[in-house]
């Protein structure tokens, strides 16, 4: 088969199954789970997996599934992935009604998207045509939430980081990968008169680091609060801090910061002695990201020292800012265009955070960003409103983009690999950002 010939063939097979897989979406969409909790959609992914006969290795970073699929040689090694995970925004009209869990971003459709390329290349003989290997891989916790709870994960030996790819590069799991293909849901939007539903990276998308803030003080009668230390107070000097160093944050830097309290206190009538609090401190390079990082510690001493109460900062390594791979993204626009037409595909700034920018330090990656969605991002109205294309032909550009990589000796996947410049190493990653 020619290229051409070959991606007509995967389209062809994601249109045919297109009910079945955008059938998965709606039932992820209906049990969602947040990170590392995701058991019950790990289960509706191994499934469809083993109607198709694939083989698949499951429990992967706790509930990742990863799906490696031969070609007829193995001169590279392309990764298509899909997140699992869902966010916390109980007014979803989807949202668990226990756990308030809600798949406000889309996670659901990606995770579908993945089975798509699976779709396409069960039985179309595709892989029999591609000179390296095409693996499939469904990852837990991108959203970098529950701080407290993977803290605790941590310390139980049960993971190392608090992201899902972060884990997956601690496993191994990215060590003979040479490049890495995903998508994620927008909402169409109109620029210069045309409806943009596609494009092919994420320029501008900010990185960050996590912090988790324990305040201690001292318990005490409320109606005699002289007796006590008050740790919530603690806590707002410290957020009061940081709003005063806001305006020392360059405008370039694009810093965003913040906190929620998570536990304010045990009882209304009791002196709050042990509060915790969640943050992040996001901007548009590493640099500046650990420069306002600083700041914000010194804010939360500040507000200990003020009350009198102790603190303790924990500091997790979040996701880094993205770099991008032109060769790559050339190859994803090129067949966005084909899917969408070219005057419905135009570069945009994303100004998000991902683990999967994490990767694009160390290996070539391209995180298209695909129409179908509806509503604000996390929002309580976000939903996919057209499966056609934030579900089937996200698989369709994802697989066509893989096949043109492996295709004729893997020589596109083999220059693109030979033209990337890293910015670090895998072991200079978990070293130096990730602190192993």
């Amino acid at each position: 088969m020619t290229v051409q010939e070959m991606k007509a063939a995967a389209c062809r097979a994601i249109d045919e199954h297109g009910e079945e897989i955008i059938a998965l979406a709606k039932a992820i969409e209906l049990e969602p789970e947040l990170g590392y909790k995701e058991y019950k959609t790990a289960a509706k992914v191994q499934a469809e997996l083993d109607k198709l006969g694939f083989e698949h290795r499951d429990g992967v970073a706790l509930t990742g599934v990863v799906t490696p699929i031969e070609g007829r040689s193995h001169k590279a090694r392309v990764a298509i992935m899909g997140e699992l995970d869902a966010v916390l925004v109980p007014g979803c009209p989807t949202a668990d009604p226990v756990t308030g869990a809600a798949h406000c971003c889309g996670h659901n459709a990606q995770a579908a998207s993945v089975i798509g390329v699976a779709y396409a290349l069960k039985d179309t003989g595709i892989m029999d045509e591609l000179d390296g290997d095409i693996v499939l891989m469904h990852v837990p916790s991108e959203e970098f939430v529950e701080l407290e709870f993977r803290k605790g994960l941590i310390d139980e030996g049960k993971i190392s980081l608090a992201g899902g790819k972060q884990e997956f590069v601690k496993l191994g799991v990215m060590d003979d990968i040479d490049a890495m293909i995903m998508q994620h849901s927008i909402e169409a939007f109109e620029k210069d008169g045309k409806t943009v539903m596609a494009f092919p990276y994420g320029a501008g998308g900010l990185g960050f680091v996590g912090r988790l803030v324990r305040y201690t003080g001292k318990a005490s009668h409320a109606a005699m609060p002289w007796q006590g230390i008050n740790a919530l107070k603690a806590a707002q000097v410290g957020m009061l801090a940081i709003d005063a160093q806001r305006e020392t944050f360059s405008p370039q830097d694009n810093i965003r910061v913040h906190p929620i309290i998570t536990k304010g206190g045990d009882l209304v009538n009791v002196v709050p002695s042990d509060v915790r609090v969640e943050s992040y401190v996001r901007g548009a390079s590493t640099e500046a990201i650990l420069n306002a990082a600083e700041k914000v510690d010194r804010s939360f001493r500040a507000g200990a020292d003020a009350i009198g109460a102790q603190v303790e900062i924990t500091k997790l390594p979040g996701y880094m800012v993205v770099q991008e791979c032109a060769a790559l993204n050339k190859i994803a626009y090129d067949n966005l265009c084909g899917i969408f037409g070219e005057e419905h595909v135009v570069p945009k700034d994303a100004g998000v955070s991902t683990d999967a920018y994490d990767l694009s330090n160390f290996m070539p990656v391209c995180h298209m960003y695909i129409g179908g969605a509806k509503g604000v991002l996390h929002g309580e109205d976000f939903k996919i409103e057209d499966p056609q294309s934030a579900i089937l032909n996200a698989a369709k550009a994802m697989v066509c983009t893989a096949i043109d990589l492996l295709a004729d000796g893997a020589e596109k996947a083999l220059a693109v690999k030979e033209s990337f410049k890293p910015n670090m190493t895998r072991e200079e990653y978990l070293s130096k950002w990730c602190g192993l």
